[in-house]
């Protein structure tokens, strides 16, 4: 099974348009267009009877104690962590791409509605739900797609990791909420027949080359 995309190659930066915000130089970061990117596949198994796409970030640090505080670093060497941002399943084994923006177009204060999704299909929850609990303007629950908006004072660049998987299942059983962790748990207790994966890189850091 192979997975591609027009929105960017295996190892390249992910685009600004596909991400939650963008680098600023006055502040730091501005939100962005959060399209989501396009995804191709070919070569499903036989028996594919639905896809499920999961994209996380691994690379989220473990303490917010310096994230975006002005005259400190996210240190390289702190234990990292992984941030689902876009879980999307029962995809019918039928659909060969997700176009640009047809998930995703734009930011949602609050978060997008869920559990169902544009043209048919269920998405999850993001941990963007996590990240802006307790905040007023932004608290809620984020389903579907939101890209990606690493500490603009990370010393790393964070890894983004889409991965789509072919199941003989015509959908997918999720125990609990329908939070990433607990959709890739129930991936994988079903029946995968293959698995693909595309990888982005990003960072809001000007100082970290990539």
């Amino acid at each position: 099974m192979k997975l591609f995309s027009h929105s960017f190659n295996d190892g390249d930066v992910i685009p600004g348009k596909n991400s939650f915000a963008v680098y600023d130089a006055t502040s730091h970061v501005r939100l962005s267009d959060n399209l989501n990117p396009h995804f191709g596949w070919s070569d499903l198994p036989a028996g594919t009877q639905s896809l499920v796409l999961i994209c996380h970030d691994y690379d989220v640090p473990t303490s917010g104690e310096n994230v975006n505080q002005e005259g400190k670093v996210v240190p390289a060497s702190l234990p990292r962590t992984d941030f689902y941002h876009w879980s999307l399943f029962d995809i019918p084994a039928t659909q060969q791409e997700i176009a640009e923006g047809a998930q995703s177009n734009g930011i949602t204060a609050k978060g997008k509605p869920g559990p169902d999704a544009p043209a048919g299909l269920k998405h999850g929850i993001n941990d963007y739900t996590a990240w802006f609990a307790g905040d007023e303007a932004m608290g809620g629950t984020y389903y579907g797609y939101d890209g990606p908006c690493p500490p603009w004072n990370d010393e790393i660049v964070h890894h983004y990791v889409f991965t789509l998987y072919a199941l003989s299942a015509p959908s997918l059983a999720v125990e609990g909420e329908l939070t990433g962790a607990n959709i890739l748990r129930a991936v994988e207790n079903s029946d995968v027949l293959a698995k693909a994966s595309l990888t982005g890189l990003y960072t809001l850091n000007p100082d970290v080359k990539i």
